[in-house]
């Protein structure tokens, strides 16, 4: 029945909640189902019956880690945006701050990559989801460093001081570690941290990545 079938959907997702809930605040060893039942003022059998086993739970737990730290989100006032390196810092910007918002998302996603050391499954499915958001930086990085402007800016630099011209992987592989750096700091020292900080220093490295000032070009 469809009225059941819903109702069991809204179950299971309070008990991920729950569960999410208490890795969150008492770490992923802590994840048990009585922990879980507990959290959400459930029957140790109802946990059972929407996860038959614990591993279940981890790999559900897994699945939400993943999504809040490794998913690119894209606002629509972002997509917006006309050119695409203020589109790119747009974006930088927007991924920074929701990830340095609850830094117990990052810890998490920590704490999964430690257990991937031991289980090649988590290890293969947090691999695969950084890639994954790595591939969403890529083609923003691609249409930054193809951007007519950007390309012209770059040329003449590289033929002035004989740099290097970065590429699409290399922008969006350093757009990932600017973001999850951003969200380790805010974990680690959350009272010296400010994310304005950490992304003006982040959108004055990728501007001269993409297209160095007339100073370095002069040197």
């Amino acid at each position: 029945m469809p009225g059941k079938k819903l109702a069991e959907e809204t179950r299971r997702e309070d008990l991920l909640r729950a569960a999410y809930d208490v890795a969150a605040r008492h770490g992923i060893e802590a994840l048990t189902v009585r922990a879980v039942a507990a959290r959400a003022k459930v029957s140790h059998g109802t946990v059972l019956f929407h996860f038959k086993r614990r591993e279940q739970l981890l790999a559900a737990l897994l699945e939400r880690v993943i999504y809040a730290t490794a998913t690119l989100r894209v606002p629509d006032t972002v997509g917006r945006v006309t050119r695409p390196a203020d589109r790119m810092l747009a974006l930088l910007r927007g991924e920074m701050e929701r990830l340095a918002s609850d830094p117990r998302h990052f810890r998490l996603f920590l704490e999964c990559w430690t257990l991937g050391v031991r289980r090649a499954s988590v290890r293969r499915s947090i691999g695969g989801a950084i890639e994954r958001y790595r591939l969403g930086f890529r083609e923003l990085a691609e249409a930054v460093l193809t951007s007519e402007d950007e390309r012209r800016d770059r040329l003449d630099s590289s033929a002035d001081n004989g740099a290097l011209l970065p590429t699409a992987d290399g922008l969006a592989a350093v757009a990932v570690s600017l973001v999850h750096g951003c969200a380790l700091q805010a974990l680690v020292a959350p009272q010296r941290f400010e994310v304005e900080e950490h992304f003006a220093a982040a959108a004055r490295m990728l501007e001269a990545l993409v297209a160095p000032t007339s100073q370095q070009r002069r040197g």
